[in-house]
């Protein structure tokens, strides 16, 4: 078993979940482990047999380990130790199989239970494809980030999304370098449903659940939030929506009232602005694609995306499965390397805080 010295600790691994085995999550895994990349205590997992077969097929010299006992067995150079999951079906790369559905979810399970045993650090997602999940029979499957709320037994999580500059300063003020945080009130929703699933209180939630966070795993004493309208113009007085003026502006004046640093809520096409970000910690968007379409944009393959709110630290790439440029070795694995970087350092500052 691993040691029990708590979240945190050094000598707790980070776990890799390899992902939708049809996609990149594999490759770039063993392609940080065949370049010497990987975190010291690193752990994939996933299925060894398939681990193996992709990095023949690549040619990458790497060595995969089963860690049947992971006390004594990490990943070094040239190395991937595997916490053993097993496919449900043989996989070939860009072929998406629904009988691997199953597979997927069980790799992210059985890194959930290693994380809330205190035998992990913290669990780092390669990507899944939520298409395939659903086909496979799990219907209400809608993303990594509300699986792991269910999961983990929560009532609320938070998306934050940030690029690899503010992953290493505390953003206090916009260098225009791309050192961004945006975080989202709606997730994974069709546009048709955000205006209906943005309420005062859920403001208020994902509002105080992103400023506690902020402190305790970024280390922010006093964090700085800037908040989108969900309308044109923020609204424009009501002329082009009446959201600001009924829901958001009254639950961010309630906020400001408990003591938050908060602004807004502001027309989002100027706020991603040097001008507006200037100290700013982070920013809260309304739904999915207003605040990572910029981030993207900003630093795509060099961000993280983080779960706020769960009782254990995730990360995950900032990119989906990329089934086109599966088993072709031509992949970026930095975004992953970001995200194991982000994981060690949210890990370590969680113990500090508790």
């Amino acid at each position: 078993m691993l040691s029990q010295t708590g979240p945190g600790q050094p000598n707790l691994p980070l776990l890799i979940t390899t992902g939708e085995p049809a996609g990149i999550g594999p490759e770039l895994t063993l392609m940080l482990a065949a370049q010497g990349r990987l975190p010291e205590g690193t752990l994939a997992v996933g299925d060894p047999d398939m681990l193996r077969q992709r990095a023949a097929m690549l040619a990458l010299d790497v060595e995969v380990v089963e860690a049947v006992s992971e006390q004594g067995v990490a990943s070094s150079a040239g190395r991937l130790a595997v916490m053993p999951v097993w496919l449900e079906a043989p996989a070939s790369p860009g072929v998406l199989n629904p009988a691997n559905a199953r597979y997927v979810l069980n790799t992210l399970q059985a890194a959930v239970d290693a994380c809330q045993q205190g035998r992990a650090a913290a669990m780092v997602t390669a990507p899944l494809h939520k298409g395939v999940i659903i086909e496979g029979g799990f219907e209400s499957f809608t993303g990594h980030t509300e699986w792991l709320r269910d999961a983990c037994g929560v009532n609320e999580v938070v998306m934050l999304l940030a690029t690899d500059a503010a992953l290493h300063t505390k953003a206090e003020s916009w260098q225009g370098s791309g050192d961004l945080r945006v975080a989202l009130v709606t997730t994974h929703l069709p546009l048709r449903d955000v205006a209906d699933a943005i309420t005062y209180e859920r403001v208020l939630r994902i509002s105080r659940l992103l400023a506690k966070d902020l402190k305790g795993q970024f280390g922010i004493a006093t964090p700085r939030i800037a908040v989108c309208g969900l309308n044109p113009h923020a609204g424009e007085d009501g002329h082009l929506g009446r959201e600001e003026l009924e829901i958001i502006t009254p639950a961010l004046d309630a906020l400001r009232a408990e003591g938050l640093d908060i602004q807004g809520p502001l027309p989002a096409d100027t706020l991603f602005t040097p001008r507006h970000l200037a100290g700013v910690d982070a920013v809260l968007a309304m739904y999915h694609d207003q605040g990572l379409a910029v981030l993207k944009y900003a630093g795509f393959g060099q961000a993280a995306n983080i779960t706020l709110g769960l009782p254990l630290v995730r990360t995950s790439v900032d990119h989906g499965t990329a089934l086109d440029l599966a088993g072709r070795g031509v992949a970026d694995p930095s975004s992953l390397a970001v995200a194991l970087t982000l994981a060690r350092r949210l890990a370590d500052q969680r113990q500090l805080a508790t």
